[in-house]
């Protein structure tokens, strides 16, 4: 008795709903390439919710194939897509982009992966330095001020609601801070306003 093959399952994304065109034109690509269940949804991939994405991983079953069009129609950036193919094989499941001829089942395509995988580290990297740089300059510059300790600002209010018996979550609600921060203010007494 042989093993049936996994389901063929695809995922379509576009960033609005006046993009439909381009959605019905993704599912059109994807049901070409074989899939059978298909996930779509219109939302930014820049939004951290997105439900039909999450529901196609939960679905998906080990031998089974996860097709995509596009690699941004996956992934908001290269370290996004890197996670979500290796979330994709923890489970078995063998990614395909179409666009790129990319499918995770042979060696070549785990190359150009890894290959992704160190360009996305070096641009993170490279992002990093130049915000370090831009931050010294800005505070060579004298311009630089730090973020503003929202919490310390605050600490008046904090001990005057203190005084009029709020709870530590009611004058945390009150005042836009978290219950860590109402304690730290009232252990130091405001004292570094």
């Amino acid at each position: 008795m042989t093993t049936p093959p996994g389901a063929i399952v695809g995922y379509a994304r576009t960033s609005t709903t006046d993009q439909q065109a381009g959605l019905d034109s993704q599912i059109a690509e994807l049901q070409a390439a074989g899939c059978t269940r298909i996930f779509s949804e219109q939302v930014s991939g820049a939004d951290t919710c997105r439900p039909q994405l999450q529901a196609a991983l939960d679905w998906v079953r080990a031998g089974d194939i996860f097709v995509v069009t596009k690699p941004e129609r996956l992934a908001r950036n290269v370290m996004d897509l890197l996670g979500l193919v290796e979330r994709l094989r923890a489970k078995d499941v063998t990614v395909r982009i179409l666009a790129m001829h990319l499918d995770t089942g042979n060696p070549t395509s785990n190359l150009i992966l890894t290959i992704l995988a160190g360009v996305g580290s070096w641009e993170r990297e490279i992002m990093l330095e130049r915000q370090r740089a831009g931050i010294a300059k800005a505070k060579a510059d004298g311009k630089y001020k730090g973020r503003a300790p929202t919490a310390r600002a605050k600490a008046s209010e904090v001990l005057r609601l203190k005084a009029e018996g709020y709870t530590v979550a009611e004058m945390a609600e009150a005042v836009g801070i978290s219950r860590a921060s109402v304690y730290r203010l009232l252990a130091d007494g405001g004292a570094r306003r």
